[in-house]
C-alpha cells in the first residue's frame, strides 16, 4: 500500500479529521535522506493499514503547512492523534525507531 498525497489543500481532512493515528513524512524530492526512508515508510503503510494512516507531504510544493507544524529541516516525521501533534522524528531513523512512535499511538 502506497503512503497518500497529503497536501495542503486535504491536511485538514485527512490528518487532522482523521479517526485514525496519522504519520505523515514531511519531504522533498531533492532530499537525500528523505529518499533512504521512503522505502521504509512505504513498507509501514503497508505494516500498519487500517490501525495508522500514513501519508506524505512534498515541503516544496506545500509550505504552508510545514511552515505551520515549524519543519525546518527534512525529513521530519510527525506523528498526530486527534489532530494534535503525539510525536516527531528528524532526519533518517531505522525503521524500528519508527514503528515505536506508531505502536504508542496504535
Amino acid at each position: 500500500m502506497k503512503p497518500l498525497e497529503i497536501t495542503d489543500e486535504n491536511f485538514e481532512s485527512e490528518v487532522l479529521n482523521s479517526d485514525l493515528p496519522v504519520l505523515i513524512d514531511f519531504w522533498a524530492a531533492w532530499c537525500g535522506p528523505c529518499r533512504m526512508i521512503a522505502p521504509l515508510v512505504e513498507e509501514l503503510a503497508g505494516e500498519y493499514e487500517g490501525k495508522v494512516k500514513i501519508g506524505k507531504l512534498d515541503v516544496d510544493n506545500n509550505q504552508q503547512t510545514a511552515i505551520k507544524y515549524g519543519v525546518r529541516s527534512i525529513p521530519t516525521l510527525l506523528v498526530f492523534k486527534n489532530g494534535e501533534v503525539k510525536d516527531t522524528i528528524i532526519g533518517a531513523v531505522p525503521k524500528s525507531q519508527i514503528s515505536q512512535k506508531l505502536d504508542a499511538v496504535a
